[in-house]
């Protein structure tokens, strides 16, 4: 978990995705056989056919499969800097404002980072009324406190700085729970199931394009360019999926369950999964004895979308973590999930051909 738990701790909104990129070239060294980073950010680390069988018949090349796992996270940028020392954000990426305040912030500068608290503007409860109590507030009304004098404020802090949430990683039970794990664990996914490929000394017949895709949470706007690059036969896109299995929600409603085994994603808001694709994760999960639930998610997409609907279009499928809570700071996801998402991600990557 000690990857993870840097991939969780690692800054990066969309747009300002440079550290975890910069840790995930490091993870990802010796792995692959050529390593590039596009004009937008994301990383596309290819590996080569290490067995015969993937040939497609009619330009005699191995098949082609692009897993996308994206790199950013929500958060926010600068928008103004308050000539009473406090900064105003907008968010890059969706939040709930109920779970925002009353938070610990960090703040990238170009001079360094800057601790600073996360509340609303306005009275302090002792001093509110009960109508104002009662109110959920708007990003807008977010103000960052850096606990400093308004002039050293403004010298180091410029709009458009970086700002996240500041959250430990950390284990409970038999789940990790931390901040943005929603993408991260499908980094972390990407990058183990290619360690455990070569641990095995195990051979793929298909050409892996492992692509880090930026810019996910404002639009799938990295995987849509670098599907342009690839040019894949196949597109995996690997990301976190709701739960939905907590007290208060509807088992009707459910999309997966904890400890229920990787998610299949029959179809989200934005995609549709490739059927044939489904029934190739099923088959090698039965294979392999790896647990898996299907799953649709009535709202959102993934990065398999943009994919499936770059150049002419591609055969593209979803595979998912079980997540709780996402996008808060307490994003949960049990173990056994994400290592059965590894274990299947590799063994398909070997079946196809």
């Amino acid at each position: 978990m000690e990857l993870l738990a840097r991939l969780s701790t690692t800054p990066g909104v969309p747009g300002r995705e440079d550290r975890v990129r910069d840790l995930i070239l490091k993870e990802i060294e010796g792995l692959f056989d050529e390593v590039s980073v596009d004009p937008m950010g994301s990383v596309i680390a290819v590996r080569k056919a290490t067995a015969s069988g993937g040939a497609d018949t009619d330009n005699a090349s191995p098949t082609r499969v692009m897993l996308a796992a994206h790199m950013d996270q929500i958060g926010f940028l600068v928008r103004h800097v308050g000539s009473d020392g406090f900064l105003r954000v907008h968010n890059v990426g969706g939040f709930d404002p109920r779970n925002l305040f009353a938070r610990l912030v960090n703040v990238a500068t170009e001079g360094g980072d800057l601790p600073g608290v996360l509340n609303p503007g306005g009275k302090p409860v002792h001093l509110a009324n009960a109508e104002e109590r009662k109110k959920v507030p708007e990003i807008t009304d977010l103000l960052v406190d850096l606990g400093l004098p308004a002039e050293q404020v403004q010298a180091q802090v410029k709009i458009g700085d970086m700002v996240t949430l500041t959250q430990p990683f950390t284990l409970v039970g038999n789940t990790a729970v931390g901040q943005c794990l929603d993408n991260r664990v499908a980094c972390w996914l990407v990058i183990e199931s290619l360690r455990k490929i070569v641990a095995e000394g195990a051979t793929h017949a298909c050409e892996i394009h492992a692509v880090f895709t930026v810019q996910e949470e404002v639009g799938l706007r990295g995987a849509i360019t670098s599907a342009h690059t690839v040019r894949p036969d196949i597109g995996i896109g690997i990301d976190t999926t709701l739960c939905v299995d907590t007290p208060g929600s509807p088992e009707d409603q459910r999309c997966t369950q904890q400890g229920g085994g990787a998610a299949l994603t029959v179809m989200d808001g934005a995609s549709i999964g490739d059927p044939r694709l489904l029934a190739d994760f099923e088959r090698v999960a039965a294979a392999g004895g790896i647990k898996t639930q299907r799953s649709i998610l009535r709202a959102g997409g993934t990065d398999t979308a943009g994919i499936q609907r770059a150049g002419g279009g591609t055969r593209a499928f979803t595979l998912s973590v079980p997540t709780r809570y996402i996008h808060s700071v307490t994003e949960m996801v049990h173990l056994d999930d994400l290592h059965a998402c590894r274990d299947l991600l590799a063994a398909y990557l070997g079946d196809v051909k």
